[in-house]
């Protein structure tokens, strides 16, 4: 599979109500989401989604879906995942970032609620790694890996030493005490980025694949079966591929439809949406 044969993975999940058959409530199924995007990092190869659904979010599940896969995994904290890290073996298959985006998150909660100063010094020195990585998108995991080591890597050691000192200052109970633990204890995990021009800062390509599943709950009550939550996650996972790959989804999804029923089952892979054109598609519609 293309998604899960690179060496960066971006992992998220969100829950879907699905319909339980002849009782007429619903249940809650869960959508996860793993997405090859190296496009950051100035690579050419095509970015892809694939969107896998589950009956329930056991930490069993994902360890089946990324069995085959080696290298990155960024995702949050849920410990379904932190199940698949093994950071004591050097030669376990996955290796852990964390991100900075739930980090901020956490402190802008703080600083929006109560307009504390420490939250908002917490954000401003996150805003400043964020800056870095604004200015060097797109170019090679080399020059990356280079400008934050040299510039990302004294932001990093600064801000681990304020948030220690910061720690022991505030009461251990606060809401700030714990964004700071938070961010303390996954630390490792948080600088992988700066050490590996393939990382990023983030897991944002994960959340934003999921904006669509966001999207399609407000159009629709529930799946209906978990059958129907499989066919679900095949459809997103075509429609968020080719987003991705800068193509309208449903000029995309007709393209398909009105080839596949011919198209031969060993050449599947030129249906992908990194392999077709739509252009004679968008043309041919004109003339008609």
């Amino acid at each position: 599979m293309h998604v899960l044969g690179g060496d960066k993975l971006h992992g998220d999940d969100t829950p879907v109500p699905v319909l339980c058959p002849g009782r007429g409530t619903t249940k809650t199924g869960q959508l996860w989401t793993y997405v090859r995007d190296d496009r950051a990092c100035g690579s050419e190869l095509p970015p892809a989604v694939w969107f896998a659904y589950t009956p329930d979010r056991k930490g069993s599940r994902p360890r089946a879906h990324l069995k085959d896969f080696r290298g990155i995994l960024q995702a949050d904290g849920y410990a379904g995942f932190e199940k698949l890290y093994n950071e004591a073996d050097p030669n376990h298959p996955i290796k852990e970032a964390a991100c900075w985006a739930h980090v901020r998150r956490k402190f802008y909660d703080i600083q929006f609620a109560t307009d504390s100063p420490l939250a908002i010094e917490a954000i401003r020195r996150i805003g400043e790694l964020y800056g870095i990585e604004k200015h060097i998108r797109g170019q090679s995991a080399d020059l990356r890996r280079e400008i934050r080591q040299a510039r990302s890597g004294p932001l990093l050691d600064a801000l681990y030493r304020w948030l220690k000192d910061t720690l022991t200052r505030i009461s251990r109970k606060s809401e700030l005490a714990v964004a700071i633990r938070y961010a303390m204890n996954r630390w490792k995990e948080l600088t992988r980025f700066a050490a590996d021009g393939k990382v990023e800062i983030d897991n944002n390509a994960a959340e934003r694949a999921l904006r669509t599943v966001a999207l399609g709950r407000k159009n629709y009550l529930f799946a209906g079966s978990d059958a129907g939550g499989e066919r679900a996650a095949a459809i997103y996972s075509l429609i968020g591929s080719a987003k991705l790959n800068g193509l309208d989804p449903q000029a995309y999804l007709r393209h398909v439809i009105e080839r596949i029923a011919d198209h031969p089952i060993n050449k599947i892979e030129e249906l992908l949406p990194w392999r077709v054109d739509l252009q004679p598609d968008l043309e041919n519609r004109l003339a008609a």
